[in-house]
């Protein structure tokens, strides 16, 4: 890991501060799934002061959240930003460069960059020698499970409270997911959480809904050469990799997500651009691993990425047409070109 580099890092307030000990923070900037918001939790745990700002990874590449990024940040389960003070995550093509990290520890920054399961396992090991997280035990496994492709088809076809419960996380709810990360942050176990009135209707409004895009998935999706191409795009609609993969069966390896709007803009999330999102198949026997899909994300949009089995990007001009005959060519071309190893 790169913090090991050095046993002290020297903070901008002159003070040195060994690499064990947890940086001081004053803002949480986390991603708005469930994994984000986890992470945020637990350092609002060790932190209760802090305020949270729950944001996107393009967000964050683009500028738009650099006027809330400083030293006194911590930024989990997104990008890697110059100006934060502490950075948590875990995406393979979030990892700082050794340039960037030699940069950044030199100018005071804490880097935990890790191959975890999940950004909020990260957070996890580093805040519980300081702070009790014995709410946390329980939903660890999962948190870690959901964002790693770790979920078993069983459990994603009997769609339990904590599946059904991370569809009801959504930037465009800020609200909700402070109250959320607040409740867990003051000890609030899941299962209390799960009983409140306000996430009761969501979850039977998630059971709902999913019935109904599961129908939508399988009058939008197309399968070309073993990857499913699901057209959601100007639907208001979106889904993630299980549900797809899940509903088309082990007769595609992978799939791809075109979601969001036209004419949308990053910074609104009730209308986002229009994007792609690829995943693995990995409810099938070595669905996971054996194609870099992060290469398809990053073809086009240099803010793209994600995880090998699971990453996403922008459209980018001329055009989703033009974008998605390049996409399937490589994925043609798999074997040679995303092929892992």
């Amino acid at each position: 890991m790169l913090l090991k580099r050095k046993l002290y890092i020297l903070f901008s307030s002159g003070k040195h501060v060994s690499a064990l000990e947890i940086p001081h923070f004053t803002r949480i900037v986390a991603d708005s799934d469930f994994d984000g918001l986890c992470g945020a939790a637990i350092l609002k745990k060790y932190s209760p002061e802090a305020d949270i700002i729950f944001s996107h990874a393009a967000q964050i590449r683009n500028g738009s959240m650099d006027d809330y990024i400083n030293d006194e940040t911590v930024i989990v389960d997104l990008p890697f930003h110059q100006k934060c003070g502490w950075y948590l995550d875990h995406h393979q093509t979030n990892r700082p460069t050794d340039k960037q990290s030699i940069e950044f520890e030199q100018n005071g920054g804490v880097i935990d960059w890790q191959p975890t399961p999940s950004a909020a396992r990260l957070a996890y090991e580093r805040v519980k020698p300081y702070a009790d997280l014995a709410n946390f035990v329980d939903i660890m496994p999962f948190v870690d499970a959901l964002d790693s492709g770790g979920i078993t088809l069983q459990e994603f076809v009997e769609d339990g409270e904590l599946m059904c419960f991370s569809r009801t996380l959504s930037q465009t709810e800020p609200e909700y997911m402070l109250d959320i990360v607040n409740m867990l942050a003051a000890g609030s176990t899941i299962d209390e959480i799960m009983t409140l009135p306000e996430v009761v209707k969501r979850l039977e409004f998630q059971r709902e809904n999913r019935k109904q895009l599961q129908q939508i998935v399988i009058n939008n999706t197309e399968i070309i050469n073993r990857l499913a191409i699901c057209h959601l795009e100007n639907t208001g609609y979106s889904s993630n990799g299980y549900l797809v993969t899940a509903t088309i069966g082990d007769c595609v390896d992978a799939c791809c997500i075109i979601h969001g709007y036209s004419d949308g803009d990053i910074n609104s999330p009730n209308r986002p651009p229009l994007s792609a999102s690829f995943y693995a198949n990995s409810f099938i026997e070595h669905g996971q691993n054996r194609y870099d899909l992060s290469r398809l994300a990053t073809r086009f949009d240099p803010n793209g990425g994600g995880h090998m089995n699971a990453c996403g990007c922008r459209i980018q001009e001329p055009g989703l047409e033009h974008n998605l005959a390049e996409w399937l060519d490589m994925w043609q071309h798999r074997d040679t070109v995303l092929r892992v190893g």
